[in-house]
């Protein structure tokens, strides 16, 4: 058997709050509450276990998430309705613009609990650059 992730948990103040914005943004479903977990699952397999903890014990972490041309103009639609500030770059220092990196196009937004959401069409790596002159 090869190795493939199957789930992390994602620390939140709001289990549920976390799980339907992420779910909402990328037109994913809520799974059934597990014990203290409330799931998230993507269409490769991996599971994303929302928990609820303390918020000052929550440290940021960066999720990305692959997802089709139509998908990123759905999601994008979506953040843009709910009036989410997105930016081109992981620093903010981008506001309100996409990237187009390796091919593609790609943005970051943060969820309720303070981590880093990213959106992307193409993985990193995907599309030669070219050569410098």
């Amino acid at each position: 058997m090869s190795v493939e992730l199957n789930h992390t948990i994602v620390h939140a103040r709001d289990n549920r709050e976390s799980a339907a914005f992420l779910a909402d943004i990328l037109g994913l479903e809520v799974g059934p509450e597990w014990g203290p977990f409330v799931p998230v699952a993507t269409s490769n397999g991996v599971t994303l276990d929302f928990a609820t903890i303390p918020a000052e014990s929550i440290v940021m972490q960066h999720y990305a998430f692959l997802v089709s041309d139509e998908e990123f103009d759905a999601s994008f639609a979506r953040i843009r309705q709910a009036g989410i500030t997105y930016y081109a770059d992981p620093h903010g220092k981008q506001p309100g613009e996409i990237n187009h990196h390796h091919g593609g196009r790609g943005l970051y937004f943060m969820d309720p609990a303070g981590h880093g959401m990213e959106i992307i069409t193409r993985p990193y790596g995907s599309h030669e650059q070219p050569a410098e002159s």
